[in-house]
């Protein structure tokens, strides 16, 4: 049997283009929302309600999926919500009406709810610490890939054959992927892919070198007791508030454009990729940052911490958007977007440095769904801010939401470090 040489690193890219293929699908409604109007009218409270109940759906399964990732295996669990969610997406465009249009996004929200918490169990299966926050990195520069190429990929799409196409066409894609990842997934010990030496690398260093997470004694967490842990909570509230700045920088990105700045399809095409090639460099930047740190004989406590600390020093810059000409606007948009994806690469790693890898799809579920519920409630305020009073106080909210986290985390989580069963309770 042939084997492919570093399978953990083609495992890594396999997660980017299904973490890419996640964004694409939920990019495609807000970049092409001006286009439904012309047929389904839509005020700014009925897209934020839209949003909202994708953001609803999506919190529900992403605690959901990290259960069932849990369950059903990384393999099997991940194709599921990927074919669930593709079918959504090309579901989505038959619709006729909001209500349509509403039951489709939730059905889009649950499937996508498992994408990142297979993501983190599959590299908690396959990388060790020191190379894992890279790993997160390069998983989740995906989004942003998906999001760069939605604009222009949808601008094209809508001129030449109409919107209901770009839903056809980019919820197919993902019915390949499902094909290609159940062909190639297994954990290292059962992969048929792997080489010997690379199954014995990963062994190992999970095994030994920089802990993997936690000790045997916490290895038998059960789901409710995760709610035990101070540092759970930590994460979720950090995840809350931050999350909630996110959504609102992606989901109304295309909106403001178009309402504000008064872009049609094609020129949101032209601009609104940018901040989203910097949100995936961030990822990369934030991945390597405390993986070089780590490796410079920082402590995984201190490595993390000084990458979510600069990420969230970088996010008031979003406080200067509405006041800005356009090209400093997408500017602002961009350093905002890089920061926070900055961010996320290191605040995604936290359950796998924290938690065995028997629990870290659930400890992910739980964040992912604390994240969403703050994007689902903060998007309900803001489709109220921005009908009633412009788009200025929802800026000037996303701009403080990180430092407040990071200082949360600060106080909660005192050392990022793995922890024993009792570690919760302390």
């Amino acid at each position: 049997m042939p084997t492919l040489k570093n399978l953990r690193w083609w495992i890594a890219g396999l997660l980017a283009l299904a973490t890419a293929l996640n964004y694409l699908d939920r990019q495609s409604f807000p970049v092409v929302v001006g286009e439904i109007k012309k047929e389904i009218p839509l005020s700014n409270e009925q897209y934020g309600h839209l949003t909202s109940l994708f953001l609803l759906a999506y919190a529900i399964m992403y605690a959901g999926g990290g259960r069932i990732m849990d369950w059903l295996g990384t393999r099997l669990g991940y194709a599921v919500m990927i074919v669930w969610w593709s079918a959504a997406n090309v579901l989505t465009g038959t619709v006729s009406s909001v209500f349509g249009l509403g039951v489709f996004r939730f059905l889009l929200g649950m499937g996508e709810g498992g994408g990142f918490p297979g993501s983190g169990k599959a590299v908690a299966e396959w990388f060790p610490p020191k190379e894992r926050s890279l790993a997160f990195g390069i998983f989740n520069t995906g989004s942003s890939v998906g999001a760069v190429m939605a604009p222009p990929l949808i601008a094209l799409i809508v001129s030449l054959l109409g919107w209901r196409w770009v839903f056809f066409i980019t919820g197919s894609i993902g019915f390949v992927w499902a094909w290609i990842w159940l062909k190639l997934y297994q954990p290292p010990g059962r992969n048929r892919f792997i080489s010997a030496a690379e199954r014995e690398y990963i062994t190992t260093a999970l095994a030994s070198g920089p802990p993997s997470g936690a000790s045997d004694s916490a290895s038998g967490i059960r789901w409710l007791n995760l709610l035990g842990y101070r540092q759970v909570w930590g994460l979720m509230a950090a995840k809350f508030l931050t999350d909630s700045a996110w959504y609102f920088f992606i989901f109304w990105l295309p909106k403001y454009l178009g309402d504000v700045r008064h872009l049609d399809i094609k020129a949101i095409g032209y601009f609104a990729w940018i901040p989203f090639a910097f949100a995936g460099a961030g990822s990369l930047a934030g991945g390597w940052s405390s993986s070089f740190l780590i490796r410079r004989n920082f402590s995984l406590n201190m490595s993390r911490k000084i990458a979510l600390g600069v990420s969230a020093a970088l996010l008031p810059v979003s406080l200067f958007i509405v006041a800005s000409p356009l090209s400093f606007a997408i500017v602002f948009f961009s350093i905002a977007m890089f920061a926070h994806q900055f961010w996320s690469s290191n605040i995604q790693t936290l359950p796998a440095d924290i938690f065995p890898a028997s629990v870290v799809g659930s400890v992910e579920g739980l964040l992912g769904s604390a994240g969403s519920f703050g994007g689902m409630l903060f998007g309900l305020l803001v489709s109220r801010l921005v009908e009633h009073h412009g788009y200025g106080p929802a800026f000037i909210m996303a701009g403080v939401l990180h430092p407040l986290s990071f200082i949360l985390i600060l106080a909660i989580i005192k050392r990022i470090e793995p922890v024993a069963r009792s570690g919760g309770n302390e």
